[in-house]
């Protein structure tokens, strides 16, 4: 059982999200957290997660909080596979042990988790939430990550590089972190291909890379050329069988140099910086920091072309640029779509 004392000290609603709504929370504090200007002490920050911090999603969150504690801005420990059973006692427990700023991912635990934040009104808590921030729950804001931007664009180039038009999605659970980027992969593809078919599937698991392996030899059998590696272990089917992937939430290029051809990635810099901020401004509110994952605040990008570099047919790239420099800009708007994604 993982305890949440310091022993990892590293070195270094599914409703759709309204940004007017965040702004506006973002800018007015009525918690009961002090008013102050920058902290002369970093933050004491702790991070609770319910899978390893190897896993795409937290390891995301587990980098910005490093890279903000070489900084000098936290000082940042973390526990690591968390079952949701014990969630609410490590965040209990770490509120107890003084630290002001808790970040983590509450998915299966939503009430539980706003329960602990209600009875430490003192404490800043950002949460990963499918749900939206609650007005009277003023330290408990939310977060989730709205690349649909970045899947937008590696879309394109997936059905760009199709030669079936037969494409292979798996995902870990059918919920909206999961559903948007899916949508939104989907779309891209259809730009450069309408007639493009899906084979869409969900794992159950946020960590099981043998499964989602098997899951994804399934769909390469029935024809699909292309993988969307929501998940560990689809990479690792489609390098086998020699077709190629897309990659979501970090860069696995490296690992898969002649597979993984482009990726959306996921920067949650932006997100938590804006949460230290308004800790030490001392106006720390609930609100929902989604927003900050969105392309043209920093939050998520397209990652570099690398191996394949050239080898992406040019009229892909060009809509590529064309349409990043259109959703910087705010004239083209990635749809959010939270519903589950089906096989066409």
């Amino acid at each position: 059982m993982t305890r949440p004392t310091p022993l990892h000290v590293p070195p270094f609603s599914r409703r759709r999200f309204l940004a007017t709504s965040a702004g506006a929370a973002l800018a007015v504090s009525t918690s009961g957290l002090p008013t102050a200007s920058r902290a002369a002490e970093p933050i004491k920050t702790a991070g609770i997660y319910t899978v390893p911090v190897e896993q795409q999603w937290v390891s995301r969150i587990h980098k910005a909080a490093t890279t903000a504690q070489d900084r000098g801005d936290v000082d940042y420990v973390y526990s690591e596979n968390v079952s949701n059973t014990d969630y609410a006692r490590v965040m209990r427990e770490y509120a107890e042990q003084g630290y002001k700023l808790i970040i983590g991912e509450v998915f299966a635990v939503e009430q539980e988790a706003r329960e602990v934040a209600a009875d430490y009104p003192d404490i800043a808590f950002l949460m990963g939430s499918s749900f939206k921030h609650d007005p009277a729950l003023p330290n408990f804001a939310v977060f989730d990550n709205y690349i649909q931007d970045a899947s937008y664009l590696s879309g394109i180039i997936a059905g760009a590089m199709t030669e079936t038009a037969n494409v292979g999605m798996v995902g870990g659970f059918p919920i909206p972190e999961v559903n948007r980027l899916m949508h939104a992969f989907m779309a891209g593809a259809r730009e450069m291909n309408p007639d493009i078919r899906f084979q869409v599937s969900f794992i159950g698991s946020w960590f099981d890379p043998p499964k989602a392996k098997e899951t994804a030899f399934a769909m390469i059998e029935g024809g699909a050329d292309m993988l969307y590696a929501e998940r560990f272990g689809v990479s690792d089917a489609a390098q086998e069988k020699s077709v190629l992937a897309i990659g979501n939430v970090i860069d696995t290029q490296a690992d898969y140099p002649e597979t993984v051809v482009a990726s959306a990635l996921w920067h949650f810099e932006p997100t938590l910086d804006a949460a230290i901020a308004a800790v030490n401004a001392g106006n720390f509110a609930a609100a929902d920091y989604g927003v900050y994952s969105f392309m043209k605040e920093g939050g998520c990008s397209l990652a570099p072309l690398g191996t394949f570099e050239g080898k992406v047919p040019e009229a892909a790239m060009a809509l590529v640029a064309e349409r990043e420099a259109q959703i910087k800009a705010g004239t083209f708007t990635v749809e959010i779509n939270d519903e589950e994604p089906k096989s066409s």
